[in-house]
């Protein structure tokens, strides 16, 4: 089969100029390189075909010979002028990969950090974030602190004033990277960028380093900070404190801190979100006559409940807005209280008699007595003989 013509393969004009051969390039390998085209069997080909054109009339001598004598420039031989390239059009292996670095970019630039341009990498980096845990009372959560807490982490080196350098010199680009912070490298049909080892990515080496820090611009240091914890946090809740976590290496931005946010557990209370329950034990007496209780609240005092004659254990009631802040507004949840009928221990002669003399005065309101104790009874009683 006949090869197309170089110009068409590229879809440009003859005579068009270097930067015009350029963008039509970039254009076509772009819409058919086979990692794009997977569905597409011919792909692989028209990709080739595409990279065998422009390797050609990008080169002044191949292109003003393919002008001349077209195809048969680079047949039987011929080579173009000094050029002597195998059949085909390619240049080897290396004029191939070098016309595919002028799309590399386009294609894979956004993975292997961007181009390359003129500014080359930041030259300072961002301090990290760092996470503090921190552990509070229910108590606290409920009303609100102010927490004093030590934080280690770098800071600024005050001899260099985060420069790295000695007696305040600048930095100079690395000779490594040319200041670009990464270089490449041809690995066959692919480019492969890595991160500078001379300057790690920084683009910057350092001739004469600071002592106290040794060119890192920063040194270790334990801050003391106040730290407002507002009413109503539970456990997970996260503080984020901006420009207070590990100073940037080479004068860089400051990172955050994190404050997470753990409630212990309380010995009475439990929490469900903005409400609280507890249990709270009651005499015998006082759940079968009524009477009036005092609970303790979470924040400290007390609050007189009316316990209704008859109660049962398990029964439940509610203390509106005795419960936790909500984090955001003004609203307060609900206290919940479970009672629990204590059975009486250790009794005295007499008053297990008097609790004798109460039992035979109840028979007609024991609950032992009602209708459905005796058919369970009955039933018992059928299934022991």
């Amino acid at each position: 089969m006949s090869k197309r013509d170089f110009y068409e393969v590229l879809g440009v004009q003859k005579g068009a100029s270097a930067d015009e051969l350029k963008k039509a390039y970039r254009k076509k390998a772009k819409e058919l390189h086979p990692d794009r085209n997977s569905d597409n069997p011919n792909a692989e080909s028209q990709f080739k075909e595409v990279n065998e054109a422009y390797d050609t009339l990008k080169d002044p001598d191949k292109k003003a010979a393919y002008d001349r004598f077209g195809h048969a420039a680079f047949e039987g031989g011929m080579g173009g002028p000094g050029r002597g390239g195998p059949r085909g059009g390619f240049g080897g292996q290396g004029d191939f990969a070098s016309a595919f670095s002028d799309v590399f970019d386009d294609l894979f630039g956004d993975f292997m950090g961007g181009r390359g341009g003129g500014g080359g990498r930041q030259r300072a980096a961002r301090g990290s974030d760092l996470r503090y845990n921190l552990r509070i009372t229910l108590e606290e959560a409920h009303a609100g602190l102010q927490k004093t807490i030590n934080v280690p982490t770098s800071v600024a080196c005050s001899g260099c004033n985060g420069t790295g350098a000695e007696s305040g010199a600048e930095p100079t680009a690395c000779p490594t990277c040319s200041g670009m912070g990464k270089v490449r490298a041809q690995q066959g049909f692919f480019t492969v960028e890595r991160t500078c080892p001379t300057c790690g990515g920084l683009g910057q080496i350092i001739k004469n380093p600071c002592k106290s820090c040794g060119g890192a611009g920063r040194v270790q240091k334990d801050r003391t900070l106040n730290v407002n914890i507002p009413a109503g946090v539970e456990t997970g809740t996260r503080i984020r404190l901006a420009g207070e976590g590990e100073a940037g290496l080479r004068g860089g931005p400051t990172g955050d801190l994190y404050i997470f946010i753990e409630v212990a557990d309380h010995p009475i209370f439990e929490r469900d979100g903005v409400h609280l329950s507890c249990l709270v034990p009651i005499s015998v007496t006082t759940a079968a006559l009524g009477g009036d209780i005092e609970v303790p609240t979470i924040d400290g005092g007390r609050s007189r409940v009316k316990i209704p004659a008859g109660s049962q254990t398990g029964k439940q009631m509610r203390l509106r807005g005795k419960g936790m802040p909500a984090l955001r507004g003004a609203a307060h949840g609900d206290m919940f209280i479970e009672l629990a009928v204590e059975t009486p221990v250790n009794l005295t002669s007499k008053q297990k008699d008097l609790l004798r003399e109460f039992e035979r005065l109840s028979e007609d309101n024991n609950p032992e007595s009602s209708d459905f104790f005796g058919r369970v009874k009955t039933f018992w009683d059928q299934m022991k003989k």
